[in-house]
């Protein structure tokens, strides 16, 4: 069994609050999973993030899900963004700290979808992979995401509509796996969005 146990440490506006996912054995990967939006509720709590937390650990790769700044007990205030890629950036390199530079996948759900995606293009070398799911386009810039992204949406999504998805996805030629009838929040389906990650990596070389 995945073991799991809070952690804390230091970012660029005081001290980020965390949970780390450790697998059996030697990790594969290391996986950092950031929350939807601050300001309507979002924490490292949600649903959709745990899901996605313990679906990487049960895959064998070590996983940090953190609160940004100004959430739960993470210190400062929200910054739009802007400070929120540089928590994630700070969480990342904690991760290669701790764990050795293994495989990055970045992962994010809604407004984390979009830090995710900001914060890719700070690092280098690049993420192994992105996995967003519902991320906000439309919302926020959302910028172009490598062409191995995998993106989940549901058809029914009342925050993020499906529209503006692929809006944003289409100039890419960037595929989107969409989930009839689901939310934003995937109530009821966060097993088939389980199972569709576990699908992606199922076999993957990293």
């Amino acid at each position: 069994m995945a073991t799991q146990g809070k952690i804390t440490l230091t970012g660029p506006a005081g001290q980020i609050e965390g949970a780390l996912h450790q697998p059996d054995g030697e990790p594969l990967a290391i996986v950092v999973v950031a929350h939807p939006l601050p300001t309507m509720g979002g924490t490292m709590e949600n649903k959709v993030v745990t899901t996605l937390a313990r679906t990487f650990a049960e895959l064998g790769f070590v996983v940090l899900r953190f609160n940004f700044r100004g959430v739960g007990a993470s210190e400062g205030e929200f910054d739009s963004g802007n400070g929120e890629v540089e928590d994630l950036l700070a969480v990342v390199q904690h991760a290669q700290d701790a764990f050795g530079h293994l495989p990055l996948i970045l992962s994010g759900f809604s407004f984390g979808g979009y830090v995710a995606a900001r914060t890719a293009r700070h690092l280098h070398p690049q993420p192994h992979k992105l996995v967003l799911i519902a991320p906000a386009v439309g919302r926020f810039e959302m910028p172009p995401v490598p062409h191995n992204t995998l993106v989940i949406h549901g058809e029914q999504d009342e925050v993020i509509s499906l529209a503006d998805a692929f809006a944003w996805a289409r100039p890419q030629h960037l595929p989107i796996l969409v989930l009839p009838e689901a939310g934003h929040f995937f109530h009821g389906r966060l097993q088939q969005l389980k199972q569709l990650v576990i699908k992606e990596f199922n076999g993957c070389r990293l």
